[in-house]
């Protein structure tokens, strides 16, 4: 699990901190002098807190009982870095760097070399190097300590590290027609990232009826597979995202986050890396979810996919009768937004 610490400000009176400690929700507050009455652990500079901060890293050779070693080091240049293996060697509990400069280079050797011998925590000043930090290496910083009095930077660091991917609840639909129609925007979505087997994002005509199209995965006779696209539609579709809301495909855009789904219902945010938009043939599927009936629009092409109950198939081999994997929920949305009430009529 990867830490959030907090430091707060030495002006900061005590009533604020205690405000603090309670909106953000840290697993440890850094304070200049320990206080009473924080009801998570302290890490200070000086005594008597959960943790000691020191920058003396000899002081991890005479640790107290219930007192962990927090060895405080900035690393500018490689020197500094050299001084991290003689460090490690004493076993602090924490390792609390600060890269003022340059930061990824030094935190990518970080990570390599302190993996499994102590826990990493690196300073940062905004949420977006918190973000940063976190995937560095794949891996990431065992936590974050971050340096702000800036509240939304606080939250959002907070949600970043604490936060889990929700699980989506898949049902299946049974294909009642499919017939090819003509021509239109397309949405090709790129990622930085590969995609698995299965994976894509919910797409559909309707908000409350997102099915499953798979990224460009499978091999195929025509085409070498683009693990990091999903072909998902016309423009004007819904596509589900990482908040819970949805947006239209003509909304999303590089630097955006998507939601991409497994078959088992499984979640991941990605970053989009660009958006093709192009006009090709297009293809209707209408569905069926009880009396329901649900529609959603693709490019009519062999490498477009939609997940089934049992894999997935080309949407040229897609015959009525099979059953696709979507997202259904009953009300409307409103900007994106859920309204579970809300009487919508989509044809």
């Amino acid at each position: 699990m990867k830490q959030f610490w907090l430091e707060l400000s030495e002006t900061a009176s005590e009533k604020e901190i205690l405000r603090t400690v309670a909106d953000a929700r840290p697993d440890v507050v850094l304070l200049p002098k320990p206080i009473s009455g924080i009801p998570i652990k302290v890490a200070s500079r000086l005594e008597g807190g959960d943790i000691l901060i020191t920058a003396n890293p000899e002081d991890a050779r005479t640790r107290r009982p219930g007192i962990s070693i927090a060895v405080e080091v900035t690393v500018r240049d490689r020197g500094d870095h050299e001084k991290v293996s003689k460090y490690l060697e004493l076993e602090p509990d924490y390792l609390l760097v600060d890269c003022p400069d340059w930061k990824i280079i030094p935190v990518e050797n970080l990570i390599a070399e302190t993996r499994g011998r102590t826990r990493l925590l690196v300073k940062t000043r905004n949420a977006e190097e918190s973000r940063t930090l976190l995937s560095t290496l794949e891996l990431g910083v065992d936590g974050i300590c971050l340096d702000t009095d800036w509240s939304d930077a606080i939250l959002k660091t907070r949600d970043m590290i604490h936060s889990t991917a929700p699980e989506i609840k898949l049902s299946a639909a049974r294909v009642t027609s499919i017939r090819a129609i003509g021509t239109g925007a397309r949405v090709c979505v790129d990622t930085c990232e590969i995609l698995q087997r299965g994976e894509g994002l919910l797409t559909g005509a309707s908000s409350q009826a997102l099915f499953l199209v798979e990224g460009e995965v499978h091999e195929n006779d025509h085409v070498n597979p683009r693990p990091f696209r999903v072909n998902a539609g016309p423009v004007s579709l819904y596509v589900f995202g990482p908040s819970g809301k949805t947006r239209y495909l003509s909304e999303l855009a590089a630097g955006e986050p998507v939601l991409l789904v497994n078959e088992q219902g499984r979640t991941r945010s990605v970053d989009v890396a660009r958006v093709k938009i192009e006009r090709r043939p297009m293809i209707l599927v209408e569905a069926s979810v009880g009396t329901h009936l649900i529609k959603t629009i693709v490019q009519n092409a062999e490498t477009v996919r939609l997940v089934t109950t049992t894999g997935s198939k080309p949407i040229s081999e897609i015959k009525p009768g099979d059953e696709v994997l979507i997202r259904y929920e009953e009300g409307g949305r409103h900007f994106g937004a859920k309204v579970a009430d809300e009487m919508i009529i989509e044809k």
